[in-house]
């Protein structure tokens, strides 16, 4: 079980979207759950990125400052996915 850094419910790794820092301190989404980074977990919608961001909880998590075009960034990736 993970926890959402937006809405705190608690769901299986397969219900959740993977957001990693890498060693090169990238900020992406990681889709597969596999690749290497540190990383937190968000619900397949975009309230709950609005909410991360809100309460900083991606920051918490990944223990870094995200800037705002990060954020924007991933919004779009989001919403990619959403549309496959």
């Amino acid at each position: 079980m993970r926890q959402c850094v937006g809405c705190q419910e608690m769901k299986s790794k397969k219900e959740m979207l993977r957001v990693i820092k890498t060693p090169e301190d990238e900020i992406i989404l990681d889709a597969t759950g596999r690749k290497n980074g540190r990383g937190a977990y968000l619900c397949f919608s975009k309230e709950c990125l609005l909410k991360a961001r809100k309460n900083r909880g991606l920051e918490r998590s990944l223990k870094t400052s995200i800037p705002p075009e990060v954020y924007d960034s991933l919004e779009r990736e989001l919403d990619e996915l959403g549309t496959k």
